[in-house]
Parts: C-alpha cells; sequence; structure tokens
C-alpha cells in the first residue's frame, strides 16, 4: 500500500520535519505541501537542507486537489483546524498538530486559547494522540489530535502511574523545560538569539495552555480530578524537552509499574532504577527516555522524562498516529536512531 498525504502548513518547523521523515518513509508519498505567505515557492527555497528532495512546489490550501489524499497533517496555527476539518472530503483522515481538537470540553477550550471550539460536534471521532496510551482509539479514529509536546513528555509516565495507584493523584509537580523551537518558526522578539542565548526563563507560570490537556488526561486516568503544578522554562538550546516529576509514590513500584507498561514499546524506554536521561540521549528521534529515582523523603518519587520535542512531541508522534491509523507498520519512517553528539 501506497498512502497519498498532505502537509498543511509546511513552511513551519513541525511541516519541514514531517517531510524529512515521510521521504524514507515505505509506503508514504507526499502529495500536496501547503503553505500561506510561501505559496508558490519550492520546499527547498524555503528550507535548503529538503532542496535535494522530489517534492512538490508549496501552494494555497484551496488550490490541493484532496480527492486522491489519504490523510493529512494540520500543522497549523490554533484555531483553523476546526473550520478546515468540515471542509476536507470525508475520506480523508487528519491528524491534527494544533491543539484544536484536544480538548474535549468546550468552556475549557475557550478557558485556555481564548476563542469558543467551533467544532464540537466532531469531538466524538477525534483521538488524543498518544499512541502508547490511546492507540485503540487512534486506530479506529478520523481525526486524532496530536498533543502537545510538554503534554507528551508528562503524560507518557503519569498516566500509567495513576491508572495503576502508583502514585498520590494530589501534590504533582511538572518541571518542564523546551529547547526554542517548541516556540514555532515565527519571529518573536522572545526567540531571538541575543533574547535567548545564555539566558534561562520560566514563562506561562501558572496559567500555561497545556494545562487544560494536563488536568483532562490526568483526571481521566485517576478517575477523579487531578491538578498537577505545571512549570515550563525556556533553555536555550534548538530542540529537546525534559520534566522533571515529583510526586508521592514508592520508588521501587514506580520503576516496576512503568518498566512492565514499556517493556514491549518500540518507542519509550525505562532506564534502570536511579539513572536519569538527557535531552541528548533522544535527539533527532522518536523516542522518550524516562528515569525513575526515590526521593530522599519516604515515599517520594522524582521522575524524570525526555523527549525530542519537534519529534515524540511533535511530527515524529504525529507519523506514528497516521501509520496506526492508516493501518501501517507503526514504526515506518521513524527507526533512525537518536544523533549524536
Amino acid at each position: 500500500m501506497t498512502g497519498s498525504i498532505a502537509i498543511l502548513g509546511a513552511s513551519g518547523y513541525t511541516g519541514a520535519e514531517l517531510v524529512r521523515l515521510i521521504s524514507g518513509h515505505p509506503d508514504l508519498r507526499i502529495a500536496a505541501l501547503s503553505a500561506d505567505r510561501k505559496a508558490g515557492r519550492p520546499m527547498g527555497a524555503v528550507f535548503p537542507h529538503l532542496a535535494h528532495l522530489d517534492l512538490p512546489d508549496l501552494v494555497k490550501i484551496a488550490d490541493i486537489d484532496f480527492s486522491g489524499i489519504d490523510l493529512a497533517f494540520l500543522a497549523l496555527p490554533h484555531g483553523v483546524s476546526h473550520d478546515l476539518v468540515r471542509e476536507l472530503p470525508e475520506h480523508v483522515k487528519v491528524v491534527d498538530l494544533s491543539a484544536d481538537f484536544r480538548l474535549r470540553d468546550g468552556a475549557a477550550y475557550e478557558k485556555w486559547y481564548g476563542q469558543p471550539h467551533r467544532a464540537l460536534d466532531l469531538q466524538p471521532e477525534v483521538a488524543f494522540g498518544i499512541p502508547e496510551l490511546y492507540r485503540d482509539e487512534i486506530a479506529r479514529a478520523r481525526i486524532t489530535a496530536n498533543s502537545g509536546c510538554y503534554v507528551a513528555t508528562a503524560l507518557l509516565p503519569l498516566v500509567p502511574l495513576l491508572k495503576a495507584g502508583a502514585i498520590a493523584p494530589d501534590g504533582i509537580v511538572i518541571d518542564a523545560k523546551s529547547g526554542v523551537s517548541g516556540a514555532g518558526r515565527a519571529l518573536r522578539e522572545s526567540s531571538l538569539f541575543a533574547e535567548v542565548n545564555e539566558s534561562f526563563s520560566a514563562y506561562g507560570v501558572a496559567h500555561h495552555r497545556h494545562m487544560g490537556e494536563l488536568d483532562q488526561e490526568l483526571s481521566a486516568a485517576a478517575g477523579r480530578e487531578v491538578l498537577a503544578s505545571f512549570t515550563p522554562h525556556l533553555v536555550p538550546m534548538n530542540r529537546g524537552m525534559q520534566a522533571t516529576i515529583y510526586a508521592r509514590g514508592a520508588g521501587e513500584a514506580v520503576h516496576e509499574a512503568l518498566a512492565a507498561k514499556y517493556e514491549a514499546e518500540p518507542f519509550v524506554s525505562v532506564l534502570p532504577m536511579g539513572r536519569v536521561p538527557a535531552t541528548g540521549d533522544v535527539r533527532g528521534s522518536n523516542r522518550c527516555h524516562i528515569g525513575v529515582v526515590a526521593d530522599r523523603g519516604e515515599g517520594r518519587v522524582i521522575i524524570v522524562s525526555v523527549l525530542d520535542n519537534l519529534m515524540k512531541g511533535a511530527s515524529g508522534q504525529a507519523l506514528q498516529c497516521a501509520n496506526i491509523m492508516l493501518g501501517l507498520d507503526e514504526t515506518a519512517g521513524l527507526s533512525a536512531p537518536p544523533l549524536f553528539p
């Protein structure tokens, strides 16, 4: 089987990463690439590192013929996908990398994104896009909402632990750090080299929009309301993400629960007890590494989770979801090892 793919929003970081991954995929073919301001240009003119590939030129979304498209990746700004998904033919499956379908509650979406949810009637068709946690739902879905990068980093360890009762639902602290590419490719003063280099800063303190996803999924896993403390930080590196998580639980039991959950998973590795990972261990890959350390205080545990925010936190995970939705080998196009150094 060869599936035809459209990438909408291909001129951003996640769109370019999808092109890079799919160019080596044995069963997928890129049939259409869209951009807004860069429509009419070759992809190689926008991203020279992709110039050697045989790719269609960037076009406006309205100029794409979706009749032969099997799946569309939507790497678009928040608020665009609600209306766009309605316009796509019913046969086109969708992996949405924005936040538009991540939150099932309309009031929660409006609270965190400052606009009404305009496609709540489609929400029952949507799967939450973390394959290791929601694989069966993704396989049945027409629309998959790729999770936020911070959210994937935190939920991969926390959801199975809450379901197993290995940690207490109260008092969870998620101290997270991201490389600058997590802010996207748009020009912002706060992302300029001179503003970011030689600096380390927290942002979105006590009100980051990914809190809506964390509230939703952690509460579902625990079967009761869970409000974790979450603080993101910007680190002066291009890519990479780490969540240092503090919780109440027995270190060995936490480690055993995670090791059992991920023993057969191709992209998640639980390190030996007491070892902690680094973002450089997973850079450029679709991998997540998780370390567990018993805190010095009795009944407390520290969990360190790392992934590449553009890969397992975005485009790599999106391709993993697409493989599942199309009935392909879940690992296709994603088996390259991490980059080093």
